[in-house]
């Protein structure tokens, strides 16, 4: 069966997005691709994968759609409850410790591959529910896919998106609105989102928190150090790295601390 993509326009389109992204594709899953590109060929209206592929070096737009067409954006409400009882149970009360010596109440959480806001409201519910008078949180949500975080920031969510929600968080922090609910404004409020291309600087400093579940998996090894390099950089002194119950930073040049809790394996930078 004939390929949609030669070898030669395979290779050129898959360096074009690890340039651009981080996002590696290899042979295994070059069929993703290849039908992502299929559908924005037919979109675009242009009769060669050439012609889409001068498209892409010309229109920033144009990557940064196609970037989002070959992104997962899989996630849920409080995805794998063992990260968030290690965040309610560990985490969050040992921050609060610390920021009291330090005079500091404000928790800084970054939600780095936010996808469609699910992640980053639960943090924030978290937060609210949790955390002590006199403290706040904050958190910022990121995402390379500009449709995930319009989807984000609206708060809709129809009722089969809502399966792993707590029964008074669902009450306190939603409202029921025909179909599904919506975040409460309160909620809202604690979440600011942002287009952010990992492979970039985010400029982030001072965090006491950054979730990064389930994206590093998509980057080769050279693309998965220099994000955790810069995650490193965004953390405070005293702080912690949520990632993906399949990945790992195993037999990779890092500062980060392993630690195991009674609920999950997460990682410490602790100065």
């Amino acid at each position: 069966m004939e390929r949609f993509l030669s070898e030669v326009q395979f290779k050129k389109f898959r360096d074009r997005i690890y340039d651009e992204s981080g996002i590696h594709f290899s042979p295994s899953n070059r069929t993703i691709l290849e039908s992502r590109l299929k559908e924005r060929l037919r979109k675009s209206g242009l009769e060669t994968i050439d012609d889409y592929f001068k498209l892409i070096s010309m229109k920033d737009e144009e990557m940064k759609i196609l970037l989002d067409s070959v992104t997962t954006n899989l996630t849920r409400f409080f995805r794998n409850t063992a990260h968030f009882d290690t965040l309610k149970h560990y985490v969050i009360p040992d921050l609060v410790s610390f920021k009291r010596e330090a005079g500091d109440k404000v928790v800084r959480i970054w939600s780095a591959g936010c996808s469609t806001g699910e992640e980053p409201y639960s943090i924030a519910m978290m937060l609210k529910d949790q955390l002590p008078a006199g403290f706040s949180g904050e958190v910022t949500a990121s995402d390379l896919s500009l449709k995930s975080l319009m989807t984000a920031k609206e708060g809709f969510y129809p009722d089969n998106r809502m399966n792993g929600v707590p029964e008074h968080y669902l009450k306190r922090y939603f409202e029921r609105v025909s179909n599904g609910y919506t975040v409460k404004d309160e909620i809202k409020k604690m979440v600011t989102f942002d287009y952010h291309n990992l492979k970039n600087d985010s400029g982030k400093r001072s965090l006491d928190v950054v979730f990064c579940r389930n994206v590093i998996i998509y980057f080769d090894e050279a693309a998965q150090q220099a994000v955790i390099n810069k995650f490193w950089d965004a953390l405070s002194r005293h702080s912690y790295l949520f990632i993906g119950h399949s990945e790992s930073l195993f037999g990779m040049e890092t500062k980060f601390e392993f630690l195991k809790t009674d609920w999950a394996c997460i990682y410490r930078k602790f100065l």
